[in-house]
């Protein structure tokens, strides 16, 4: 058979002597065991340049084929030959040549595989490259150390195939991890779904929901695809968990919405009533009224903060046009009664100079002069009257003090049961006396002591009893 020779277009690009330097070594497999973070997701890695090969000199090449005159070049593999193809119009080297470049490509590609397996482009299309090599060598159409060329190529299927499993076992990592995220992204959905809406802190939820969704779709886009069935379920738990928790959202506004307005209705009437009343000036019965309304705004269900701050500054502001009204009243009133707290200041200044009231008579007398000009003085401002009735308190309870003391002076009945207790115990004490001369006569010293010690009991309370009858008298 003859093999014509390639157009430049269809030919392999031969690599040029100028670029060669070395020829690449064949890595082993566990160099090139892919990284899950350094191969892209699922694009095509791009076509790294051919690494430089040597070419493979003419005169090496020249042991393994036979040129005959006319071109045409025999390979010899082995114990075999195959006629690889002519080179019409060539001279023997030149014809040889041309088939030694088709060996020198299919090294350079499969330098190249090796370079791409090392850089961890995808698998599928190392595959594709490394089917085409393996066509070419099988096909023979060239000229070298097919035996060579044979042995790189099996360990570069073998490279490949570990490189397939260990890019599988990377792919399967990454899509562990990405569906360990997926699942936290749900369940973390799903736990604030089922959180009933009284314990739900909703501003911090509802940004955290909005989080997860940017979560979910930055993971969907960045990560390892998974599988359909498993990113249906995925999604289908995490739509459900979004739905059930914006529908509670809804729900529970809607709710305290209602609750708002009710409050907003009770809270209205309160401040209607509260205004009606600013303008009165029955001073203490509408006093009273106000406590009575402010009990009941305290009951009263409350509104969202900023309708209730409103409606708060408008119940308080009627209030205030009612108290400050009372305020001014009772600050003319007290200027009116100043006077008055002049005259009854000097009035109790008195009544100190009758203190203490050694004549309850007089005292009585004095004292009752006292309480006329008191009465005739009239008010005295608010903040006052309880200063000036204690002081005027305390003019009369001096006054009944002493008075009880002179009636227990002056009680007969008190007088008689001090005088029939003296003598009595004056009959004790000259008895006592004569039992204490007749132990002195006996010279019984114990004896002595015993009458020596009630006699002087006795007369220790015969002296307070004598006091006692001196202040009756």
């Amino acid at each position: 058979m003859t093999h014509q020779p390639q157009s430049d277009d269809q030919q392999t690009p031969a690599v040029s002597e100028e670029t060669a330097s070395a020829a690449a070594p064949t890595p082993t497999p566990a160099a090139v065991k892919p990284s899950p973070a350094a191969r892209p997701r699922r694009s095509a890695a791009p076509v790294a340049p051919a690494p430089a090969v040597p070419p493979t000199p003419v005169e090496e090449a020249a042991a393994f084929a036979r040129v005959s005159e006319d071109g045409h070049v025999v390979l010899i593999d082995g114990e075999e030959e195959v006629a690889v193809g002519q080179v019409p119009e060539a001279t023997q080297e030149e014809a040889l040549a041309y088939f030694v470049r088709k060996y020198d490509d299919v090294r350079a590609q499969m330098a190249l595989a090796e370079q791409r397996i090392a850089a961890g482009a995808p698998s599928s299309e190392l595959g594709k490259a490394v089917g085409q090599i393996r066509t070419a060598v099988d096909e023979r159409h060239m000229v070298g150390d097919l035996a060579a060329l044979r042995t790189r190529l099996a360990a570069l299927e073998t490279l490949l195939s570990d490189y397939r499993a260990a890019e599988q076992e990377a792919r399967q990592a990454a899509q562990a991890e990405q569906l360990a995220a997926r699942e936290a992204i749900v369940a973390e959905a799903e736990q604030y779904a089922q959180t009933p809406a009284e314990r739900m802190p909703w501003k911090q939820a509802s940004a955290r929901m909005a989080e997860l969704f940017d979560e979910w779709k930055a993971a969907q886009k960045a990560g390892p695809r998974l599988g359909k069935s498993v990113e249906d379920g995925l999604w289908k738990r995490f739509r459900g968990a979004r739905t059930a928790f914006d529908k509670t959202r809804r729900a529970h506004f809607s709710q305290l919405d209602a609750k708002s307005a009710e409050a907003k209705q009770v809270k209205e009437r309160l401040i209607a009533r509260a205004e009606e009343l600013s303008t009165s000036t029955d001073w203490g019965v509408t006093a009273g009224k106000y406590r009575d309304l402010m009990d009941e705004w305290k009951r009263a269900p409350r509104a969202s903060r900023k309708d209730d701050d409103a409606l708060w500054a408008r119940f308080r502001a009627a209030q205030d046009v009612f108290f400050a009204a009372r305020k001014a009243q009772n600050a003319e009133i007290d200027r009116e009664f100043g006077e008055n707290l002049k005259v009854k200041e000097q009035i109790l200044a008195d009544g100190q100079k009758l203190l203490p009231f050694t004549d309850v008579k007089a005292g009585r007398r004095a004292l009752n002069e006292l309480r006329g000009r008191w009465e005739e003085a009239g008010k005295v401002p608010r903040g006052d009257i309880r200063r000036m009735e204690d002081g005027f308190r305390k003019l009369e309870d001096a006054l009944k003090q002493a008075e009880q003391e002179h009636w227990q002076r002056t009680n007969p009945e008190t007088k008689a049961r001090t005088n029939s207790a003296l003598s009595q115990l004056e009959e004790t004490i000259a008895g006592l006396e004569a039992d204490l001369e007749k132990a002195k006569a006996a010279g019984d010293q114990k004896a002595i002591a015993r009458a020596q010690e009630a006699l002087d009991a006795r007369l220790q309370w015969k002296q307070a009893l004598e006091a006692s009858a001196s202040q009756l008298r």
